[in-house]
């Protein structure tokens, strides 16, 4: 092992002076052969490479960032990991980064825009290499991301803004999907209930609404809006709200699949036929909407390919490849089982 005097002073770490000094090189080709990034005969490589593991060296990215002037850092930002939708996006992402040798800060906004905000301002504190936002923020987050100079990519929603890069699906066309198949079964009161209420939910709220009005079938004691987090509780608390109120409905379109497993439950407690006396569906098919009883139809969302297509286009940005699709849309799909 290496004495005191050869590690780090301030942390006693293990220094790349010391893997050069056991494997008798100079720092210079140490750091080459451990970097794999420049010519180095293999033989001195896997000395190198030997001499790091048997002395436990861990590389410093700070130290390798300021070196280079470059960042292995990417930032993602995200509204919550509670829901399986945002660990998919995660996972899909990290994976192509890591593969890339590229690692990330996970930062987690809670739907808050002054969270973000501040998260934001932490992340960039660290001068990452590149940033993955969830949605389109404004305000004082867009504004912290445009004077960054960071390369940015956001996801789950596509943007019209000038110099935006992003990879999703219109949340609205697929809500209006959703209503029209609820209509084609021939329902006429559909009601829209929705938590969390954040800006894709929104979005979903404009596509039932407009498909709605142009049949001239909404009206807004159909909505059930509640700013409370989304879950299975709130969905069985929900739809024994709405089916017991006025006017009766005959489908309730809920904006995530949790709240619609919430309401499946609560419906066969109650010994309400689904679909016979009230159609339900969801969005997003979670895990577990398609053992529900009756099974959930609902929307698929392409979560993992879009962490993934996002981690991609990231990539090419940080690099300085041109991307040629900036506003890179991958759809959705209408997933229709007995619930409706």
């Amino acid at each position: 092992m290496p004495s005191a005097a050869r590690r780090s002073r301030a942390t006693g770490r293990v220094t790349l002076t010391d893997v050069a000094h056991a494997a008798e090189v100079s720092a210079i080709t140490a750091s080459r052969a451990l970097s794999g990034k420049r010519a180095v005969d293999p033989a001195l490589v896997e000395r190198v490479r030997r001499a790091a593991r048997r002395l436990g060296y861990v590389p410093d990215p700070a130290a390798r960032a300021l070196a280079s002037s470059r960042s292995t850092h990417v930032a993602l930002l995200l509204p919550m990991l509670s829901n399986a939708l945002f660990v998919d996006l995660l996972e899909a992402a990290q994976s192509q980064l890591r593969a890339a040798g590229f690692q990330t800060l996970i930062g987690i906004t809670h739907y808050d825009a002054r969270e973000e905000e501040q998260l934001l301002r932490e992340q960039l504190m660290h001068r990452p290499a590149g940033l993955l936002v969830t949605g389109l923020p404004g305000g004082a987050t867009h504004r912290l991301i445009a004077a960054s100079g960071v390369p940015c990519v956001h996801l789950m929603e596509l943007s019209d803004r000038r110099g935006d890069y992003s990879v999703g699906f219109s949340q609205q066309e697929a809500a209006v999907a959703m209503t029209r198949h609820l209509l084609q079964r021939g329902r006429r009161r559909i009601a829209f209930a929705a938590a969390q209420l954040d800006p894709r939910t929104m979005q979903r709220l404009d596509g039932w609404r407009s498909e709605l009005a142009a049949r001239r079938l909404h009206s807004p004691a159909l909505e059930w809006l509640n700013p409370a987090p989304s879950s299975i509780a709130l969905g069985a608390q929900m739809f024994e709200q709405i089916i017991g109120g006025s006017p009766p409905v005959d489908a309730i379109f809920f904006c995530n699949d949790d709240l619609a497993q919430g309401a499946l439950l609560a419906a066969a407690r109650r010994g309400i036929a689904v679909p016979e006396q009230v159609a339900i569906a969801g969005f997003n098919d979670l895990t577990g909407s398609d053992q529900m009883i009756p099974p959930l139809t609902t929307v698929r969302t392409p979560r993992g390919e879009i962490g993934a297509a996002a981690a991609a286009m990231l990539l090419a940005l940080m690099h300085g490849v041109p991307v040629a699709q900036p506003r890179l849309d991958l759809g959705y799909s209408l997933v229709v089982r007995s619930s409706s």
